[in-house]
């Protein structure tokens, strides 16, 4: 780790929390343990080494005011921004800060470790521009599911590519079990950094065809000539993205397998 860098303090977290959401609206406020769930993102982001601040970039009054009553930076950004990223972008402009991380808000067991590791891929690689992180996966329904981003990666841990799709195609075989046991496949966590330079000239640019088609904004970057550098986590992150999810979640607090610390 570069100390000079650790000791500047020039990563600013920003967790982007819109109300609208299809599959379960108004999620950033959905009560875990006694909490919203923004709180926890932002509690456990706040834990984080390398993180100088922790700013909410909302487009919601609601939410402006609950993440002002428990004490957090809350910033208003309009609503039909195309993508978190965009949002994101919005906030730092005014940053004065070296790196940006991209924090998911429908994440509350993010571990602050997560968001140190993802920090050091451009604290650490002077060419790299942005990074992202990646965990194995071991099981069929994972490698299936179109709600986990697959991601495919070269010899020097840079991305080729994000696909909701299973990638890579094991030709040759037709069970999945198979090619989990034949192949190391990799879903894709949905947390970014960005050198802020590239960030803002990244939300410059019009949303790119893969991107609209695949519903993944990083493939934005790849579409634009740029590498996405990867580090791989062993924490098992849990995303809110339906009442079934939400439900998992407070089942883990009700039985004590998740502590608010």
């Amino acid at each position: 780790m570069n100390k000079k860098l650790r000791k500047k303090n020039t990563a600013v977290g920003i967790i982007p929390a819109r109300f609208d959401s299809l599959r379960l609206p108004g999620k950033p406020l959905v009560d875990i343990g006694g909490k919203p769930m923004i709180q926890w993102v932002v509690e456990r982001a706040s834990r984080a080494r390398l993180l100088s601040k922790v700013i909410v970039a909302t487009d919601d009054q609601i939410i402006l005011d609950r993440v002002q009553a428990f004490g957090g930076n809350v910033v208003m950004t309009p609503k039909g921004i195309s993508s978190g990223s965009d949002r994101v972008a919005l906030v730092a402009r005014d940053m004065d800060a070296d790196v940006i991380v991209n924090i998911q808000g429908d994440e509350p067991f993010i571990e602050p470790q997560e968001i140190d590791l993802v920090a050091q891929i451009v604290f650490e690689n002077n060419q790299s521009v942005m990074g992202t992180l990646v965990k194995r996966i071991i099981n069929v329904e994972e490698l299936t599911s179109p709600n986990i981003a697959k991601v495919i990666i070269d010899n020097q841990f840079n991305a080729l590519y994000f696909s909701r799709s299973p990638i890579p195609f094991c030709r040759d075989e037709k069970s999945y079990e198979i090619w989990i046991h034949n192949h190391r496949y990799y879903k894709h966590v949905g947390i970014y950094s960005y050198r802020k330079d590239f960030l803002l000239r990244y939300a410059e640019w019009e949303p790119s065809p893969l991107e609209r088609i695949e519903k993944l904004e990083q493939l934005r970057a790849l579409e634009n000539g740029y590498r996405i550098k990867v580090a791989e986590t062993e924490f098992e992150s849990v995303c809110v993205d339906t009442l079934e999810d939400l439900i998992k979640v407070r089942q883990l607090v009700d039985s004590g397998l998740v502590v608010d610390r």
